[in-house]
Protein backbone atom coordinates (compact mmCIF):
# COMPACT_ATOMS: atom_id res chain seq x y z
CA UNK A 1 0.00 0.00 0.00
CA UNK A 2 1.18 3.24 -0.51
CA UNK A 3 0.03 6.62 0.33
CA UNK A 4 -0.28 10.30 -1.83
CA UNK A 5 -0.91 13.40 0.08
CA UNK A 6 -2.56 15.27 -2.32
CA UNK A 7 -2.42 18.32 -0.17
CA UNK A 8 1.40 18.40 -0.40
CA UNK A 9 1.54 18.04 -4.15
CA UNK A 10 -1.05 20.52 -5.06
CA UNK A 11 -1.92 22.48 -1.94
CA UNK A 12 -5.43 23.13 -0.14
CA UNK A 13 -6.90 24.15 -3.48
CA UNK A 14 -6.46 21.65 -5.73
CA UNK A 15 -6.75 23.17 -9.32
CA UNK A 16 -3.80 22.39 -11.38
CA UNK A 17 -4.19 20.11 -13.88
CA UNK A 18 -0.86 19.10 -14.72
CA UNK A 19 -0.29 18.59 -10.84
CA UNK A 20 -3.20 16.29 -11.80
CA UNK A 21 -1.77 14.49 -14.31
CA UNK A 22 1.39 13.91 -12.69
CA UNK A 23 0.49 12.25 -9.62
CA UNK A 24 -1.88 10.12 -11.96
CA UNK A 25 1.38 9.20 -13.80
CA UNK A 26 3.68 8.55 -11.65
CA UNK A 27 1.16 7.13 -8.70
CA UNK A 28 -1.93 6.48 -9.69
CA UNK A 29 -1.51 4.56 -12.72
CA UNK A 30 1.19 2.38 -11.83
CA UNK A 31 -0.33 1.33 -8.85
CA UNK A 32 -3.81 0.07 -10.57
CA UNK A 33 -1.07 -1.61 -13.04
CA UNK A 34 0.45 -3.24 -10.72
CA UNK A 35 -2.92 -4.26 -8.87
CA UNK A 36 -1.61 -2.22 -5.27
CA UNK A 37 -4.05 -0.23 -3.31
CA UNK A 38 -3.36 3.54 -3.40
CA UNK A 39 -4.28 5.55 -1.12
CA UNK A 40 -5.08 9.32 -2.07
CA UNK A 41 -4.93 11.72 1.05
CA UNK A 42 -6.98 14.91 0.38
CA UNK A 43 -6.29 15.91 4.20
CA UNK A 44 -6.05 19.47 4.32
CA UNK A 45 -7.87 20.01 0.93
CA UNK A 46 -10.16 22.47 1.59
CA UNK A 47 -11.63 22.53 -2.14
CA UNK A 48 -10.76 20.75 -5.61
CA UNK A 49 -12.09 21.80 -9.20
CA UNK A 50 -13.50 18.79 -11.41
CA UNK A 51 -10.93 19.34 -13.69
CA UNK A 52 -8.49 18.19 -11.49
CA UNK A 53 -10.35 15.41 -10.45
CA UNK A 54 -11.01 14.58 -13.96
CA UNK A 55 -7.08 14.81 -15.32
CA UNK A 56 -6.24 12.71 -11.62
CA UNK A 57 -8.93 9.38 -12.50
CA UNK A 58 -10.69 9.80 -15.06
CA UNK A 59 -8.77 8.22 -17.90
CA UNK A 60 -7.34 5.41 -14.84
CA UNK A 61 -11.00 4.58 -13.92
CA UNK A 62 -11.87 4.35 -18.09
CA UNK A 63 -8.52 1.66 -18.38
CA UNK A 64 -9.31 -0.37 -15.68
CA UNK A 65 -12.58 0.17 -14.91
CA UNK A 66 -14.99 -0.42 -11.44
CA UNK A 67 -12.40 -2.57 -10.40
CA UNK A 68 -9.59 0.40 -9.92
CA UNK A 69 -11.94 1.95 -7.15
CA UNK A 70 -11.50 -1.87 -5.00
CA UNK A 71 -7.16 -0.13 -5.32
CA UNK A 72 -8.09 3.63 -5.04
CA UNK A 73 -8.85 4.73 -1.27
CA UNK A 74 -9.65 8.42 -1.03
CA UNK A 75 -9.33 9.47 2.29
CA UNK A 76 -9.77 12.88 4.23
CA UNK A 77 -11.88 14.52 2.16
CA UNK A 78 -14.17 16.76 3.02
CA UNK A 79 -17.65 17.00 2.10
CA UNK A 80 -17.38 19.02 -1.28
CA UNK A 81 -14.35 17.41 -1.89
CA UNK A 82 -15.79 14.00 -1.89
CA UNK A 83 -19.03 15.09 -4.01
CA UNK A 84 -16.79 16.53 -6.96
CA UNK A 85 -14.76 12.75 -6.68
CA UNK A 86 -18.06 11.12 -6.80
CA UNK A 87 -19.19 13.00 -9.73
CA UNK A 88 -16.08 12.11 -11.37
CA UNK A 89 -16.29 8.48 -10.72
CA UNK A 90 -19.58 8.34 -11.65
CA UNK A 91 -19.15 10.33 -15.19
CA UNK A 92 -16.01 8.66 -15.96
CA UNK A 93 -17.94 4.89 -15.55
CA UNK A 94 -21.27 5.91 -17.64
CA UNK A 95 -18.88 7.09 -20.66
CA UNK A 96 -17.59 3.26 -21.20
CA UNK A 97 -19.88 0.96 -23.18
CA UNK A 98 -20.68 -2.41 -22.28
CA UNK A 99 -17.34 -3.76 -23.35
CA UNK A 100 -15.70 -1.63 -20.83
CA UNK A 101 -14.21 0.88 -23.48
CA UNK A 102 -14.48 4.18 -23.42
CA UNK A 103 -17.08 5.26 -25.36
CA UNK A 104 -16.70 7.87 -28.14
Amino acid sequence: MTSISVFAMAGDFAEDKDVAAHIRDDHVTPALQRGRTLHLSFEGVTLVTQSFVHALISEPLRTHGEKALDLLVFEGCSTGVRGIIETVVQYSLETMDENGEAAV
